[in-house]
């Protein structure tokens, strides 16, 4: 074997080439690596606010949208921002559906005596619960970067719950007659955690019980609003009103089906910020072709 050499290389007689070339090449594998790393991150700006009052957030929402709007002619820029939040105080939020406001059944006196608000916004749905112990997620997307419309962007926050609770064994699924992700009852979906986990899907005799809620706005196709996931917070407060306009619906949380074995909160908010990473990475991919 014939082999031409920079002056002073090794042979690795192996594989025909140089010590220098095999070292080459890993820093440049492992350079590949960092920078797809990077590059997944960058092209999804995280904030954590911790814990706000809803107008807080949804104030932070309409900068987010602005924001990424100036960003779309420049193909470098983030595709979008993800906010993630816990508010307090609780409060209950009525979607623009129509007969979202009758669906508050508590008097404003006893939201007043726990302390909740009340508030009318802008997203699609109806109405629904948030607070300490639930993870809420606002993506604020650039749909037409990603290649998405409204539907296939639903079904996109669906499979990043479902892969979520997956991770920590709790099997969910979708209800095609109501945007979310459930567990129990006879639905299943074999759903991969991204830790390769899968959930176990034997059946569940007890009613399907909702555990992510999710409601959007998008406007010059820029995403707001999103999903909450339950995960530790008071379920109990879910009585002040019919979840979601569903009656007879239950809700559960991370903490209601697992017990002590449930995650912390940190954990799951990790696990849904790679979930959500990944999908916007998978999307801008497809789009790339």
């Amino acid at each position: 074997m014939h082999v031409s050499l920079d002056h002073g290389a090794r042979v690795d007689l192996r594989h025909g080439v140089s010590v220098r070339e095999r070292r080459g090449a890993a820093v440049a594998r492992a350079a590949d690596r960092r920078c797809y790393a990077r590059c997944v991150t960058e092209r999804l700006r995280v904030r954590d606010l911790g814990r706000r009052r809803y107008a807080d957030a949804l104030a932070l929402q309409r900068e987010a949208v602005e924001r990424v709007l100036s960003w779309r002619a420049d193909v470098d820029r983030p595709a979008g921002e993800l906010l993630l939040v816990e508010h307090d105080p609780p409060v209950i939020t009525i979607g623009r559906r129509r007969e979202a406001s009758a669906h508050v059944v508590a008097p404003a006196e006893k939201l007043a005596a726990l302390g909740v608000e009340l508030v009318e916004t802008d997203r699609g749905g109806d109405v629904t619960w948030h607070g300490p112990g639930q993870i809420v997620a606002y993506p604020i997307l650039d749909l037409d970067r990603l290649g998405l419309r409204i539907h296939p962007y639903m079904r996109m926050l669906e499979e990043c719950v479902l892969s979520t609770i997956a991770a920590f064994g709790v099997n969910g699924h979708r209800d095609e007659s109501a945007t979310g992700v459930w567990v129990g009852g006879d639905g299943a979906v074999d759903a991969a955690g991204s830790n390769g986990a899968r959930a176990d899907t034997a059946a569940d005799a007890r009613p399907a019980r909702k555990i992510a809620a999710m409601g959007v706005r998008v406007s010059r196709w820029v995403s707001m609003h999103g999903l909450a996931l339950n995960v530790e917070n008071d379920l109990s407060h879910f009585g002040l009103i019919v979840p979601c306009g569903l009656h007879g619906r239950p809700v559960t949380s991370l903490r209601a089906e697992l017990g002590d074995a449930a995650p912390s909160i940190e954990r799951v908010r990790s696990e849904l910020v790679a979930s959500i990473e990944r999908a916007v990475d998978d999307a801008i991919n497809l789009r790339r072709g």
